[in-house]
């Protein structure tokens, strides 16, 4: 028998495509991780043709497992700014790099039922590739980023998201003891670059794969 919740998911997740594809995304469902990786590498990457690849901080990109898969590309150059041998100093110029790349990947901190992306960023090498630079940008999205509206989206990150982060990247900010935002002056604050994605420009620029499943932070 499916999964009641997989089931609920799998109706939420067409209508949720129908809108972002609406607001001028290209859009795929995968029932589950392994899915994804077909997507990428047999569909979206091979369609692309790519020269250049990186990717911005995603908790989602490396636990299903395509970080470890792309960052050994042969066809692609790859900006690898996850290794973690380079300074941080060399770590701040491969992202700076990253923004001229053909193919971008990342996640989103949410989604909206009403087809926005909404992402808080502590650099802003993330937001930005999202926004402008790269030729194409993939976003991975787990079910569980999906919000109804953007204040839902902002609850979410700083209260869930955020706190997740500090806690995962080792830092000492006020949320990591109390669990929500505290609208720090922290000299770590991660809360530092809004965007709302409202549509795709150009059109189809962004692909976004929608997860059934729940991943990431």
């Amino acid at each position: 028998m499916l999964d009641p919740l997989k089931k609920y998911w799998r109706v939420r997740l067409k209508e949720v495509k129908k809108t972002l594809e609406g607001n001028n995304f290209d859009v795929f469902i995968a029932d589950d991780r392994k899915v994804v990786h077909d997507i990428v590498l047999k569909e979206i990457i091979p369609s692309l043709k790519p020269k250049t690849v990186s990717w911005g901080g995603s908790v989602t990109f490396t636990d299903i497992m395509l970080y470890e898969v792309l960052k050994g590309s042969r066809e692609m150059k790859v900006l690898d700014t996850f290794n973690k041998k380079l300074s941080d100093s060399e770590k701040l110029e491969l992202r700076r790099q990253a923004l001229l790349t053909d193919l971008f990947i990342t996640g989103s901190n949410a989604l909206t039922d009403t087809g926005k992306l909404v992402n808080l960023d502590m650099i802003g090498n993330r937001v930005a590739a999202i926004t402008f630079g790269p030729r194409n940008v993939i976003i991975i999205v787990g079910r569980n980023k999906i919000v109804a509206d953007v204040d839902e989206a902002i609850l979410r990150i700083k209260n869930l998201a955020a706190p997740a982060n500090v806690s995962r990247l080792g830092m000492k900010n006020p949320c990591l003891k109390t669990g929500y935002c505290e609208e720090c002056q922290s000299k770590f604050r991660i809360c530092n670059n809004w965007t709302i994605t409202e549509k795709s420009y150009p059109k189809g620029r962004i692909k976004i794969i929608l997860i059934n499943e729940d991943l990431g932070l």
